[in-house]
């Protein structure tokens, strides 16, 4: 899929101007949009000009390919209201990451009846441009772990006014719900995937999480705390509520 950023005006006859309409004079093609044109008041030779930068006009920016894959349902899936709940934003502050946002869960806040599923994921990238002077559109790249890097998780708040995650053993989330698209998932083992973004696919072996890649694998290297050794991207679980209840959360 690939997106655009598309700016019209109205100055000109956006549908009828084109390429056949620029700058030409040795052809006798005068331009619809001048740059810091001249205009005569009331036909009393008393020219004024205007602030116009013809680089503001009609033009495409931000362009962006994506890539993504569009799953199909499984049976226990079919009919059910599948809510997303997913991540925005760029790495940094508001100002690095303008016109963009910061990182942010979407929606804020979401209300869900018990008949219907919810799907948490994200997708982030390893190689941001966060270089000073523009870059990739940031001006420098804030906060910790490796440059040029998106890190998303998802943990269980006590409560909305405490920036703070609570252990597992004091959540309440995770034995609300239960894993449709893996079925033999604990509740641990859906807590240990969200908690490390998937570098851990559970706490131990289960469908769906392979041996090499849980947390009971002394194979497996120990995941960086700043999740620097994490994928940048996260299938994470379809789920369905087994009882009613609120959960804030945060990223850490």
């Amino acid at each position: 899929m690939r997106l655009r950023y598309n700016i019209t005006t109205d100055e000109f006859d956006n549908y009828g101007t084109d390429h056949a309409d620029n700058e030409d004079q040795d052809n006798g093609v005068i331009s619809p949009v001048e740059q810091d044109p001249i205009i005569d008041i009331a036909g009393q030779a008393k020219p004024l000009r205007l602030a116009m930068n013809t680089n503001q006009y009609g033009r495409t920016f931000q362009d962006r390919t994506h890539v993504f894959k569009v799953l199909p349902r499984t049976s226990a899936m079919d009919g059910k209201v599948i809510n997303n709940l997913n991540v925005r934003g760029k790495r940094g502050n508001i100002v690095q990451t303008f016109p963009a946002v910061e990182y942010d869960f979407v929606p804020n806040k979401l209300t869900i009846s018990q008949d219907e599923l919810l799907h948490i994921q994200w997708t982030g990238s390893n190689t941001h441009n966060n270089g000073n002077n523009g870059g990739d559109g940031q001006t420098g790249d804030a906060g910790d772990g490796t440059g040029g890097t998106d890190r998303h998780n998802f943990l269980q708040m006590v409560r909305s006014d405490l920036n703070y995650p609570c252990p597992y053993e004091n959540t309440t989330f995770w034995d609300m719900v239960e894993s449709v698209s893996y079925p033999q998932a604990t509740s641990l083992d859906i807590a240990v995937g969200y908690a490390t973004s998937g570098y851990y696919c559970g706490y131990s072996n289960y469908g769906g999480c392979p041996a090499g890649n849980h947390v009971t694998d002394s194979n497996k290297e120990a995941l960086n705390q700043q999740l620097n050794n994490a994928p940048a991207s996260y299938f994470g679980h379809v789920l369905k509520f087994k009882k009613a209840g609120t959960c804030v959360y945060m990223a850490s």
